[in-house]
């Protein structure tokens, strides 16, 4: 069937100018979108995909905060790096002071516990004295923490001893106290009103008796203890060998120079005064071994001995 022929436009309707139809693009598919994209990064965007700008400035921002995130960690890891050695000298010097501050505490509260209390006394160094008289006036510092001995209590108790003339403490932990003492030496026997008096070189009664002490000397000192030639004399005596000192039964002295010793066989030594003991001790036995008949020894000048 023919089509029919269009009906003639009027005059003034062929003078109008046809409009154009505008050309449409086609639509591109995502998958082509997206190809052209990957091809031509500065293209802009679909309009018809409002998406892809959000998503785009999503993971811009989230790639920014991990940069920032990982900065920072980097950063950190170098202050740790480069503070390391200061971080390990200050721990090691807390670890130290706690240490030390424990195990003083720790020293304290167990010295002054009972668990460190004196519960055993021994005394060492007495000679002449009875060791178990000395522990019995001590008996008043057992049960007190070794920490607390009283010193001054120790001494006023000691006190009772005149021959004592110096001691010294010694802890024992747990449960020891041990006392060491120095006895004094006693160089004769003065004669007094009440006996006879037992004294060291300082003059210090040690004790009195109404009969002359075996095996100690005779002093007949003019002035008597606390004279200087008292004080010669029992630097004289303490100086002397010991078969000389066994022997000794009187020492006389007007000065300080003028000691003079007399032996139980009646042998006199004259000794003068207190100076050059020693030379004059190891002089006096050769003199005496060499002459065992000679009566009298005058080592007063080392240099010159005269033996008569």
């Amino acid at each position: 069937m023919r089509r029919p022929a269009p009906i003639p436009a009027s005059e003034e309707q062929a003078r109008q100018p046809v409009p154009s139809e505008p050309v449409r693009q086609p639509v591109p598919l995502r998958g082509e979108a997206s190809e052209s994209r990957d091809h031509d990064e500065t293209a802009p965007l679909d309009p018809i995909d409002p998406t892809g700008s959000a998503e785009a400035a999503q993971v811009s921002g989230a790639d920014v905060w991990r940069a920032a995130r990982a900065r920072r960690r980097a950063l950190r890891a170098e202050i740790r790096r480069f503070t390391s050695r200061s971080r390990r000298r200050r721990t090691i010097w807390l670890t130290s002071i706690s240490l030390v501050v424990l195990v003083v505490v720790g020293t304290f509260a167990a010295a002054y516990s009972p668990l460190f209390a004196v519960e055993d006394i021994s005394v060492e160094g007495a000679k002449t004295l009875d060791p178990q008289k000395v522990e019995q006036v001590l008996s008043g510092e057992i049960g007190k923490p070794l920490a607390l001995v009283d010193d001054s209590a120790v001494k006023s108790a000691l006190m009772s001893f005149p021959l004592i003339e110096t001691y010294a403490l010694e802890v024992h932990p747990p449960h020891g106290l041990t006392v060491r003492i120095v006895e004094r030496t006693p160089i004769g026997v003065l004669r007094t009103e009440a006996g006879y008096t037992l004294v060291d070189a300082a003059g210090v009664a040690l004790a009195t008796t109404d009969a002359r002490p075996e095996g100690q000397p005779l002093l007949a000192i003019t002035g008597g203890a606390g004279t200087p030639a008292f004080e010669s004399a029992g630097l004289v005596v303490r100086s002397l060998p010991a078969e000389v000192r066994a022997a000794l039964t009187d020492v006389r002295a007007a000065t300080p120079d003028s000691v003079t010793l007399v032996l139980k066989d009646g042998k006199t030594i004259l000794w003068g005064s207190a100076e050059d003991s020693s030379a004059k001790s190891v002089i006096l036995s050769k003199l005496m071994a060499k002459n065992p008949k000679s009566r009298t020894f005058d080592v007063s000048s080392p240099t010159v001995p005269v033996v008569g």
